[in-house]
């Protein structure tokens, strides 16, 4: 939810799996979150990375 400044005023914002887009609860125990750093074409980080979300149901 936002309010009239367009701020997010919400307490829990949940995640959704970047593999099933199932909304993880946050009584998933076995979810995961993954970084995964971007490379660029000689193999070097960039610093900047790409997060992976991952539910309990997928890692079962």
């Amino acid at each position: 939810m936002e309010n009239e400044r367009g701020e997010l005023v919400d307490l829990y914002v949940p995640r959704k799996c970047s593999a099933t887009n199932r909304i993880i609860k946050a009584t998933d125990h076995a979810s995961a979150q993954i970084s995964v750093g971007n490379v660029d074409e000689n193999g070097r980080y960039t610093g900047e990375n790409k997060t992976y979300a991952l539910c309990g149901f997928v890692r079962a």
